[in-house]
């Protein structure tokens, strides 16, 4: 199972992506994987390698390429240099370099993402037309915008064109119960094919390993099972 890091050009910037891909020559289903604040680290890369062991190419694309190399160095908080905008743009050039590479089918192409990154999952499956599936990890702050955007992914899920599965934490605080309730009742509204699952004594962060003060194992156990069934489902069948 190979992985190794490419280069995406954004804005004539040059992203950073993580890649993890099965053995064999492809076509393969690809999944984007939507990093939270940690970056594209050690939680994020190893969902691309288990997405890879299941027949998915996984890419990460590093959603801070633009924060300030100083900035981080110093501690700051990198959402404080985001821009919905600009991270659509990003995860956009992200779906075309999948859809454009000859290993990928860029006809079976997912998003799967984690705290923030679930928010841009919310987010990149209401403004791209190519993803099939799209899965969010306690994606919260949905109901917010970042930087100049004048519309949030709350505002924009008339443009959701795929299934969704949403991972919540019963304890979360954000997403909250009162934020789940909300979100199902607008997809419900608008017509969209949607599963929400709530996970009782989990909050966020659930999934994360790397995190033993959050990490979940009886969600953990309960979630990923029904993840890549849904991906299959979805990207293989």
């Amino acid at each position: 199972m190979p992985s190794f890091w490419e280069k995406v050009e954004v804005d004539s910037l040059e992203m950073d992506l993580y890649a993890s891909v099965p053995s064999g020559s492809g076509p393969f289903p690809a999944v984007v994987v939507a990093h939270p604040a940690s970056g594209v680290g050690e939680f994020t890369q190893s969902i691309a390698d288990r997405l890879a062991e299941e027949g998915y190419a996984a890419v990460a694309p590093n959603r801070f390429h633009r924060v300030p190399a100083e900035a981080l160095a110093g501690g700051q908080a990198a959402g404080q240099f985001l821009n919905d905008v600009e991270t659509v743009a990003d995860m956009n050039a992200t779906v075309d370099f999948l859809r454009n590479h000859p290993a990928i089918d860029g006809n079976r192409i997912g998003i799967i993402g984690f705290c923030s990154g679930g928010r841009i999952a919310w987010l990149s499956a209401a403004t791209n037309t190519h993803y099939r599936a799209a899965v969010p990890y306690y994606g919260g702050n949905i109901m917010a915008s970042v930087g100049n955007a004048t519309a949030t992914p709350f505002d924009l899920a008339e443009g959701i064109g795929c299934p969704l599965l949403f991972h919540f934490g019963a304890v979360d605080v954000n997403p909250s119960p009162e934020d789940m309730a909300r979100l199902d009742a607008e997809l419900t509204r608008l017509g969209k094919e949607h599963d929400f699952r709530t996970y009782e004594g989990a909050g966020h962060a659930f999934l994360d390993h790397t995190q033993p003060a959050r990490y979940h194992e009886e969600a953990a156990r309960a979630s990923w099972p029904a993840t890549v069934e849904f991906f299959a489902r979805h990207l293989k069948d």
